[in-house]
């Protein structure tokens, strides 16, 4: 006897959710790993002295250290929305969406780290750093916005959510929780892109410029899926 599945079976509906459970846990599994290393190496930057600077290596103040470190915080932040949103929709458009971000860009953001151990230089600026001054003056809140919460409430580069947006995230549901996302993460973005930018011009190592370019290209790219989104949903990117 030949017996055939129905595709509205709900038990075929409630295997295909486990699976999407499955491989979200799996990439949260890589994400985290990659975030508590990136923690665990930040924590060691801050109390240790940094390992002899690599001949031939950038300098600490230079583009491509200035990219490395701040990059990597932008991306930290991407990640850590992404997982707020899994966990607030069934939307599989805006969980698949969430789940190539966050596992692009922690994967990004490891890479960035591993560039600067291997050059010797610590992963946090100096006290008299500001995030993004190897940009120019002023050109990193030129682009991508600002929030009316200001650098007081966490947010650091331009782009960032505060940590008054990201616990507005975290009490969402449904689309109320998918159009907040799509909005935060089009400003996130908008900044990274900015950032992304201006180290394929202004960083000397080719490698991380060539990274820079792909970052431009893909963020590019999901914006205006986000746009589409959004609209999708009837509302727009914020103002």
């Amino acid at each position: 006897m030949t017996v055939t599945t129905d595709s509205t079976d709900p038990v075929t509906g409630a295997e295909r959710r486990k699976t999407a459970r499955v491989r979200w846990a799996a990439g949260a599994a890589v994400a985290l790993a990659l975030l508590f290393a990136g923690a665990a190496a930040v924590a060691s930057a801050r109390e240790d002295v940094p390992a002899p600077r690599a001949a031939g290596a950038p300098a600490a103040d230079s583009a491509d250290a200035g990219f490395a470190r701040d990059m990597a915080v932008h991306h930290q932040q991407a990640v850590e929305m992404s997982f707020i949103v899994r966990d607030r929709t069934e939307d599989e458009d805006v969980r698949r969406l969430a789940y190539d971000i966050a596992n692009t860009q922690a994967n990004q953001r490891g890479m960035l780290l591993g560039w600067l151990d291997l050059w010797g230089l610590p992963k946090v600026a100096g006290g008299d750093d500001p995030p993004m001054a190897w940009m120019g003056s002023g050109e990193g809140h030129e682009h991508g916005g600002q929030h009316a919460d200001g650098d007081a409430d966490g947010v650091l580069m331009a782009g960032m959510a505060s940590r008054t947006e990201l616990e507005r995230l975290a009490r969402l549901d449904g689309e109320q929780a998918e159009v907040f996302y799509l909005q935060l993460m089009t400003d996130h973005h908008k900044g990274g892109v900015a950032m992304a930018e201006a180290c394929a011009s202004r960083c000397t190592v080719p490698v991380e410029q060539r990274l820079a370019r792909g970052m431009v290209e893909g963020q590019q790219s999901e914006l205006g899926l986000m746009r589409d989104m959004l609209t999708e949903r009837k509302a727009r990117p914020r103002p």
